[in-house]
């Protein structure tokens, strides 16, 4: 049985700290990161995705957690097809035209913000969630492919954000694209009735590696506010049907990764927490 690793998909949103859940005295960025770290065992750094991660900020985060904790980092808008704002980009990068050099910098760039993780053995995966329009077909499999020559050596796992990647027919397709590159499949637990919804296909493409992502089930989903996509309380009975999906994933991955992405307040951590318990309690019995 491999490990099941439970956290959320970020410690520093604005929300989580005026929830209220970190205590008096732990808020600056040292305490939340120790406060999180002594609760749960993995963190995804969903800033990642708007801008590019510092080796200075990864080696602080090694500082602050103990050994064993690991991180998720989101790779960079434009690695993963993203639209980007140039604000989004380093200041000397701002002016150049975009391109394949840019995009290589960039590249570049992100590798070197999170050596400190890697190097340290802290680097879980770095997640590469492609854009919605980007469906199954030669371009997407061009495009992941790429990416598997620029990410040789890292441990990486993929989130498809177009349905058609894992509905009926074409799922077994997907998986093996994913198991040709040694990429950890990414399943998603989100509201299954919109046209934009994900099957929740619990695939295992890497024998090291096994994700699962909540979004929270909001009918707002692809359309309304952030707050609106994630606004999402999981109920206990919710969270218990996924208990022996999590297990069964354990049986075929050596470590299971579990992030509450429903980052409204302080929903993600609690549902992280109750989820921890109840993957205890089956554990026990």
């Amino acid at each position: 049985m491999g490990e099941i690793l439970v956290g959320s998909c970020s410690w520093t949103d604005p929300a989580l700290v005026r929830s209220g859940w970190y205590p008096r005295g732990r808020r600056d960025a040292e305490g939340r990161l120790r406060y999180y770290s002594e609760r749960f065992p993995v963190v995804e750094v969903d800033s990642g995705y708007y801008a590019l991660p510092s080796a200075r900020n990864s080696g602080l985060w090694v500082e602050r957690t103990p050994q064993g904790f690991v991180f998720d980092v989101k790779a960079f808008s434009l690695l993963t097809g993203h639209p980007t704002k140039r604000a989004a980009l380093p200041a000397d990068l701002r002016d150049r035209p975009r391109g394949r050099s840019l995009v290589t910098e960039v590249w570049a760039r992100f590798a070197e913000g999170i050596e400190p993780l890697r190097a340290a053995g802290r680097l879980g995966s770095v997640l590469f969630q492609f854009p919605p329009w980007l469906g199954p077909g030669a371009r997407g499999e061009e495009f992941v492919e790429e990416c598997a020559r620029l990410t040789a050596g890292w441990p990486v796992a993929v989130e498809f954000r177009h349905p058609a990647w894992w509905r009926q027919g074409q799922e077994r397709e997907t998986a093996a694209l994913l198991a040709h590159h040694g990429f950890a499949s990414v399943a998603v637990d989100m509201a299954q009735d919109l046209p934009s919804s994900v099957p929740p296909v619990t695939a295992v493409t890497s024998p090291r590696l096994s994700v699962v992502r909540f979004h929270g089930r909001s009918r707002s989903w692809g359309t309304g506010s952030k707050e609106d996509r994630f606004r999402y309380a999981y109920g206990d009975a919710e969270l218990a049907e996924w208990a022996p999906r999590l297990r069964a994933l354990a049986e075929r991955a050596e470590r299971v990764h579990v992030l509450f992405n429903n980052c409204c307040g302080d929903a993600a951590v609690r549902a992280a927490e109750t989820m921890g318990r109840l993957l205890r309690v089956a554990q026990a019995a």
